[in-house]
């Protein structure tokens, strides 16, 4: 096609989770959060409905939002960058930092938009398989000097963490790396008290999984000032809008309503992990809102198409022959209904 660069005819492009509308789906494949969002957020939401807040530009920065975040979190407004949804932050971030022909490394099994992100840079992309154990690699890290490092911690499909040592000695060895922490809000423990001692780590957090805010697409990074001064110049001028703005600054707020929520998805977590171990699944002990599920006695794939037929979606992911069934936290209705069809099917 005439005009089109030649590494944008070459690629795939990333492919979403499946998204139906049908309303009597079980929908336990894009790790969306089962519960609502926070009272608040339906409240600002109403507030920012306005001629008057319509018809202007939002905050370009996301001030309001990025005080309220700061004082969560524990860290300076200055230090953080909006984005509409997490995906944001990582193009603005590949954008910054890689040249074209530059290189990008991350982990395998792993995020397969990091990929799709160096392809449109025109950068090169190359991996490194995790261990068995998923807290290790299988060989040495890709050759020191890489412009940038995606590293999802916990990771998706497998919902596991790498340990702090692991991501102390990967910083080093790139000019930049980012901890992309999606799922860190049902973990242990995340990556903002290593800021201040690695310089070239930047944290990037979503609002679509423990905030139930999928539908409003917002994102941010946390990093050096310094940093982020840099990388302000590469975003959209105005990448959020006045409602995702609203959204967000509200549900960041209400703390004791997404402490709730957590405890209900770690507790239905375990039960699942349980449960799908009984009818036979390797399950991986996860730090996210979904379970890595795989099976040595028979394909995987026969079970999430014949789920499907049921009218229950789940994720099937195949990474060059290592394949298996991610599956996200539901409700506990919804994962009754996932195990009885599962045991009538198995």
């Amino acid at each position: 096609m005439n005009g089109v660069r030649p590494n944008i005819l070459a690629m795939k492009g990333y492919v979403p989770g499946e998204q139906l509308n049908d309303p009597d789906i079980v929908k336990l494949n894009t790790n969306e959060n089962p519960y609502p969002p926070s009272p608040r957020v339906f409240e600002a939401i109403r507030t920012a409905l306005t001629a008057d807040k319509l018809r202007k530009y939002p905050q370009p920065l996301g001030d309001t939002f990025r005080q309220a975040a700061g004082r969560v979190l524990g860290v300076e407004p200055d230090s953080i960058l909006i984005g509409n949804g997490s995906d944001d932050i990582l193009t603005i971030l590949t954008r910054t930092f890689v040249p074209e022909g530059g290189r990008i490394v991350s982990p395998t099994p792993s995020y397969i938009l990091y990929r799709s992100l160096a392809e449109i840079q025109g950068a090169r992309f190359e991996t490194i398989r995790f261990g068995e154990d998923w807290k290790r690699f299988s060989g040495p890290w890709p050759a020191p000097g890489a412009n940038l490092a995606f590293l999802p911690n916990p990771n998706s499909p497998s919902g596991t963490m790498l340990p702090v040592p692991v991501v102390l000695k990967l910083a080093g060895d790139v000019n930049a790396l980012v901890l992309d922490e999606a799922y860190a809000d049902f973990a242990d423990w995340n990556g903002l008290a290593l800021l201040p001692r690695v310089p070239n780590l930047i944290v990037t957090r979503s609002f679509s999984k423990a905030y139930s805010l999928a539908g409003i697409r917002f994102g941010f990074a946390v990093a050096d000032p310094a940093i982020v001064r840099e990388i302000v110049k590469v975003k959209d001028s105005y990448n959020c809008d006045v409602l995702s703005l609203a959204a967000a600054t509200a549900a960041v707020e209400d703390q004791d309503y997404f402490r709730g929520v957590k405890t209900k998805v770690l507790a239905t977590r375990e039960r699942m992990r349980r449960e799908l171990g009984e009818l036979g699944f390797e399950v991986t002990p996860s730090h996210a809102n979904f379970l890595w599920c795989r099976r040595s006695d028979r394909p995987v794939k026969p079970v999430y198409e014949e789920l499907k037929q049921r009218k229950i979606l789940i994720r099937y992911m195949n990474y060059d022959g290592y394949d298996g069934l991610r599956i996200s936290v539901g409700t506990d209705e919804e994962i009754d209904r996932l195990l009885a069809e599962l045991n009538t099917i198995l």
